[in-house]
C-alpha cells in the first residue's frame, strides 16, 4: 500500500471515529426525539435543552459512581451486569425525562430530584427512577396545587421558645399562632414543631399543623442513617467491622425537612390540572415501589439468614441491588435500600 493510500485510509478512519456520536449526543437525540413525538415538535427551548443538558450530567455521574459499588463487591453477590449507559433502559429513561423536565425538575438545583438506578429483573437493563426532593415536592404542589396557599411557614419548636397555637373559633375567625424565640442561642432540645398555610385574599382558610416530636419521629425512616439522624453507626477498620461508634448527625435538619415535606405533601392536588406528566411521574412512583417491594420479598423470603462476605460485611447479602452495597463499610449516603432513601438525606447548608 502506498504512502498516499495509507494517508487516505487513517484519514477516512479519523473521520469515522469523529463523526461516531458521543453518549452525551446520543442521550440528546433520544430525548429530542421524545419531545417530538410527545409534543408535535422536535424543537426544543434552550431551558428544555439545558434541563437535559443537567440530567446527562446527573445520570452519568450516578451511573459511574452506582458502578464503582458494584466492582467493590464480593463476586459472589456482584451483579453481573456492569451499571453503564450501554445497559440503561433508553426507551423509558428518555420518557421519563421528558416529562420531569416539562414539570420543572432540575436535577443540577440541590432538593429537587435525585436519580436512582435499579436492576429490571424483567428487561436485564437497568431503569432510573427519580425520587423527588423536599424542594422537588414544593414545586409540585405549586404546580399542581387545588389551593395553593400565599406562604408555607415551617418552623421547629424548641424548649425554651413560646409557641401558642390559636385555632379558628367563636372569638378567632382563623387559625394562628404565636410564636417567639427566646434564647436564640441556646434554645435548648426540640420537642417538636408545626406548618402553616396562610392565604392572603381568604385567611378563613389558614391552617395551622402542629407536630410533636413524636409526630415527627413517626416519619422518620425504619433505618435513618445515624450520619444524618444521629445515634450509633457501625464502625469499620480495614474492612471489617469492629464495633460502633456515637454520631451527633443532623437531627435538626432532618427534623424541619420532615415537616417541610409534610406541608408541601399537605396540598390537595387539583384533579382538572393533572396532565400527562404528571401521570408519569405517579407510574414511576408505582413502578420503583413495586420492584422495592420485589427486591424485599427476594431478600427476606428464606428466613433470616445472614450470608457473610470474605470481608465480613453481611450487607451485600441482603442487597444484590448495585445501589445498595456498603461492604466497604463507608459511609454511603446514597445507600437506598435498607437505608434512608437519598431524599431524606439531602443536606443543604
Amino acid at each position: 500500500m502506498s504512502t498516499t493510500d495509507q494517508t487516505k485510509q487513517h484519514m477516512t478512519l479519523a473521520e469515522i471515529e469523529k463523526k461516531e456520536p458521543t453518549q452525551s449526543e446520543r442521550f440528546m437525540t433520544k430525548v429530542i426525539s421524545e419531545f417530538g413525538s410527545s409534543v408535535g415538535e422536535v424543537a426544543l427551548t434552550n431551558f428544555q435543552k439545558r434541563l437535559a443538558q443537567n440530567y446527562f450530567v446527573a445520570l452519568d455521574a450516578i451511573l459511574k459512581t452506582t458502578e464503582e459499588k458494584r466492582l467493590k463487591k464480593s463476586e459472589k453477590f456482584r451483579d453481573a451486569v456492569p451499571v453503564t449507559w450501554q445497559h440503561v433502559n433508553m426507551e423509558k429513561l428518555a420518557r421519563d425525562v421528558v416529562a420531569m423536565a416539562r414539570v420543572g425538575f432540575d436535577p443540577s438545583q440541590p432538593n429537587h430530584i435525585n436519580p436512582i438506578p435499579y436492576k429490571n429483573k424483567h428487561t436485564g437493563k437497568y431503569d432510573i427512577t427519580f425520587i423527588e426532593g423536599y424542594r422537588g415536592i414544593e414545586l409540585k404542589a405549586t404546580k399542581y396545587g387545588l389551593e395553593v396557599p400565599d406562604h408555607v411557614t415551617v418552623e421547629l419548636v424548641y424548649s425554651s421558645d413560646k409557641f401558642k397555637p390559636i385555632k379558628k373559633d367563636s372569638k378567632n375567625q382563623y387559625e394562628g399562632y404565636e410564636f417567639e424565640i427566646v434564647n436564640a442561642f441556646d434554645r435548648g432540645n426540640i420537642i417538636g414543631g408545626f406548618y402553616y398555610h396562610s392565604f392572603s385574599k381568604v385567611p378563613e382558610k389558614n391552617k395551622l399543623v402542629v407536630m410533636t416530636k413524636k409526630d415527627i419521629e413517626k416519619r422518620k425512616p425504619d433505618h435513618a442513617s445515624a450520619e444524618f439522624w444521629g445515634g450509633e453507626k457501625d464502625k469499620w477498620e480495614n474492612n471489617k467491622k469492629v464495633g460502633t461508634e456515637t454520631v451527633e448527625g443532623w437531627y435538626d435538619k432532618m427534623a424541619w425537612k420532615t415537616i417541610y415535606r409534610a406541608a408541601y405533601g399537605d396540598i390537595t392536588i387539583d384533579s382538572q390540572k393533572i396532565d400527562d406528566d404528571y401521570l408519569r411521574l405517579k407510574q414511576m412512583e408505582s413502578d420503583f415501589a413495586e420492584a422495592e417491594v420485589e427486591e424485599e420479598i427476594r431478600a427476606n423470603a428464606n428466613g433470616p439468614i445472614i450470608d457473610i462476605t470474605p470481608n465480613g460485611s453481611p450487607a451485600d447479602a441482603a442487597n444484590s441491588s448495585p445501589a445498595n452495597d456498603n461492604s466497604t463499610g463507608e459511609t454511603d449516603p446514597d445507600n437506598f435500600s435498607g437505608d434512608v432513601p437519598p431524599v431524606e438525606q439531602e443536606m443543604e447548608f
